[in-house]
């Protein structure tokens, strides 16, 4: 089997703590995420539970992020994300900051620096252009841009309020040109792919919308497709 390449765009599947997507199921969905990037040549990564990184990486070629880490180092730190862990684990990055767990600005410039210690790409969530305008100055990976009344609505933000996206493409790459926008909340079909990648988005960050699909595999094809350019 040969190694996931990844690379933009990029569709970063985050499996949250849904029902439909822990244990043997989160495999599950590595497993189609790996099929649809053979057929699409679109990469593809998952981010589940941090308890299912590792029977992940092992089980699957795609390639892995954990939903969280913490800024903290060896030592007394319980309960906390050690980045150390998730990097042996064999996670390829991190989301952070993401609306269902939002950390300080301090905090996402220590965790961003706590992953690059430990080689893992950073993917940075936001709510607004002007909180990416903040975060980009930080050097992250990439920055989501994701308003929250949004998520999981099955309203896009690509197609329900484009100026948002193209307004933080705008905003980042005149700060930072490195880093990647991606564009989350609500995207659900090609046709928010494809829309998210005319304003400017390397890639997209769903869940519900595939996850909790009728049909997962066909649904992540779906956005595949709408992608291929």
């Amino acid at each position: 089997m040969s190694v996931v390449i990844v690379d933009y765009p990029i569709i970063l599947l985050n499996l949250k703590t849904y029902e439909q997507s822990m244990g043997q199921k989160a495999i599950d969905f590595a497993r189609i995420a790996e099929r649809v990037n053979e057929k699409t040549g679109i990469s593809i990564a998952v981010a589940p539970q941090i308890i299912d990184i590792a029977a992940v990486t092992v089980s699957s070629e795609t390639p892995v992020f954990s939903q969280h880490i913490d800024p903290v180092y060896y030592g007394k730190y319980t309960g906390h994300v050690l980045p150390e862990a998730v990097a042996e684990a064999g996670a390829y990055g991190t989301l952070l900051n993401h609306s269902e767990c939002q950390i300080p600005l301090e905090q996402i410039e220590a965790s961003i620096k706590r992953a690059k210690e430990v080689d893992l790409v950073t993917v940075v969530c936001v709510e607004s252009v002007d909180m990416a305008k903040k975060v980009a100055l930080l050097n992250p990976d990439a920055i989501a841009i994701e308003p929250p009344e949004l998520i999981g609505s099955g309203i896009s933000v690509s197609t329900a309020q484009p100026e948002i996206v193209s307004g933080a493409v705008e905003a980042v790459h005149t700060i930072n040109p490195d880093v990647k926008v991606l564009c989350g909340a609500g995207i659900t079909n090609g046709e928010d792919a494809s829309a998210a990648l005319d304003l400017g988005a390397k890639g997209i960050l769903v869940a519900s919308g595939v996850v909790k699909a009728e049909d997962p595999y066909k649904a992540l094809l779906e956005l595949a497709r709408a992608m291929q350019r």
